[in-house]
């Protein structure tokens, strides 16, 4: 699972015809106390994720495997927004 922010959009009004009415969110991987990590990607929303939202992302073949997406060529897929994350650091 790769834990992210939502920044933005991706309106594709042609795209293969298993992807009609999917949602399309630009994500940044970020760490577990909210620096940027790594590039952009696309995902497929599957949880009704906005703009600014943490979430939680699969890829790879967990991607499809999550709602409605069995057979669609997706490749990363929000399918969980995050409340809130707890870092307890050992006293190392």
């Amino acid at each position: 699972m790769i834990l992210a922010k939502i920044v933005g959009t991706v309106v594709a009004t042609r795209k293969d015809e298993r992807l009609v009415s999917t949602k399309l969110l630009v994500a940044r991987p970020m760490d577990p106390r909210g620096k940027a990590e790594g590039t952009y990607l696309v995902a497929v929303d599957t949880v009704d994720a906005g703009v600014g939202e943490t979430v939680l992302i699969v890829s790879g073949s967990s991607a499809r495997m999550a709602a409605g997406l069995k057979d669609c060529p997706v490749d990363a897929a929000v399918v969980g927004i995050v409340d809130n994350i707890d870092v307890h650091e050992s006293g190392t």
